[in-house]
């Protein structure tokens, strides 16, 4: 019986994590310079969670959640998203009590059924970074100036931040009814997924795949048109600060985000892929009103995910990679020589090292290290030969081995 990973899944190889580690270090370094904490929540949670937050009629809610009974009845759902579970965390274990704003972090995985695709995976892995507690249009520029450095140092060049202002409470319901109205005058030309949409949220129009719906909605009415001043005012704020960062963006009038809890600022950075689905690499906004809808005061908060496949396919197409993870030293010696307590001893040492369990010729043995190791040390009766490539062999001793294997 052969037994293959779950579709929509996929396996991370040793020859892989090089890049993974360049990937998510620069992610922990950076949410650490920001001043952001790492959390972790679990990976399943009340379904209630998702239900309440992401909304009935999101595409999480409706078709993409893993949900599950446990054995003591209760329903249960593993993780689609970040921004719920830390809100409810943060609510939950009193960090509103705390300075604020509460500045967050998580690296975890996450899990959405739907269709594989390239870059796309029912189970994939993400970068969560979360301010919550203040409303000040200078935490959204922080939050998008910190993915936007990220891209930068990691010599990613082509993506462009896209940028947009959904309202809130005040403005949004004049606008949808403005929105309702044209969408009825053109409802003959709506798909079947513009109408199922439209059913649960009209903003969701905005978000078909269809070519030729997106090209009607552009002539519909955008959200920008009808902010309240309060609105206009906080994404000026949004915008002056990122023009004084230098972050470059581009004003998209037709950009949502698909779930529920998202107002006012709302943005996604677009990678090099042009296929329509690998091309958001982030995306992201504020949710002033989430941790109400869970039982909580009114809190501000603004956040983003960023999908590390995504990034590292990004990456590819950039032509970036990373150095292969070698050990410092791999251990050679003659077949039935043992070497296990100099392999140990230099571990012990903090020097990586290792040898052959295989039963290899010298030859074979030295081939190997090529391969694994940054030097080679042989072990014969005679001595020990430090061997490092492009360099000179050098002859080692029992007192001086670990100072010149120390990098």
């Amino acid at each position: 019986m052969k037994i293959e990973r779950p579709r929509g899944t996929h396996d991370i190889l040793p020859s892989e994590q090089p890049l993974w580690r360049k990937v998510t270090a620069e992610m922990e370094r950076l949410c650490a310079l920001y001043g952001y904490r790492r959390i972790q929540t679990p990976v399943f949670e009340d379904v209630a969670l998702f239900q309440r937050t992401a909304g009935e009629g999101s595409d999480i809610v409706q078709k993409e959640m893993y949900v599950f009974e446990d054995r003591g009845g209760r329903t249960l759902a593993l993780r689609p998203e970040a921004t719920a579970p830390i809100s409810r965390a943060y609510l939950e274990n009193g960090m509103q009590q705390e300075p604020q704003p509460v500045k967050l972090y998580t690296l975890a995985t996450y899990y959405r059924y739907d269709k594989p695709q390239r870059g796309r995976y029912r189970e994939h892995n993400q970068l969560s970074v979360e301010c919550i507690g203040s409303a000040a249009p200078a935490v959204d520029a922080e939050v998008i100036g910190l993915y936007d450095s990220l891209l930068r140092n990691l010599g990613i060049t082509r993506y462009e931040l896209h940028l947009n202002s959904i309202g809130d409470r005040e403005c949004r319901p004049a606008y949808l009814d403005k929105l309702n109205a044209w969408l009825d005058e053109h409802a003959d030309s709506l798909d079947a997924e513009a109408r199922q949409k439209r059913q649960t949220s009209p903003l969701r129009v905005f978000d078909v795949k269809n070519p030729q719906v997106r090209a009607l909605l552009e002539d519909a009415p955008k959200i920008g048109e009808s902010l309240c001043p309060a609105c206009e005012e906080h994404f000026a704020g949004v915008r002056a600060a990122l023009d004084e960062a230098g972050i470059r963006y581009v004003l998209d009038p037709t950009l949502v985000r698909g779930l529920d809890y998202y107002s006012r600022t709302a943005w996604e950075f677009l990678g090099p892929d042009s296929s329509s689905q690998a091309s958001t690499i982030s995306g992201g906004g504020r949710y002033d009103y989430l941790i109400e809808q869970i039982g909580g005061p009114p809190t501000p908060g603004v956040g983003f995910g960023a999908g590390i496949e995504r990034l590292l396919l990004s990456l590819e197409l950039e032509e970036i990679s990373a150095d292969a993870e070698l050990l410092e030293v791999f251990v050679v010696a003659e077949p039935g020589r043992s070497v296990g307590p100099l392999v140990d001893r230099l571990r012990a040492s903090g020097i990586s090292a290792d040898a052959d369990y295989a039963g290899r010729s010298m030859k074979g043995q030295i081939a190997l290290a090529l391969k694994r190791a940054r030097s080679t040390l042989v072990v014969t009766e005679g001595g020990m030969t430090l061997r490092r490539r492009g360099e000179p062999d050098v002859e080692a001793d029992e007192s001086s081995l670990e100072e010149l294997l120390r990098p």
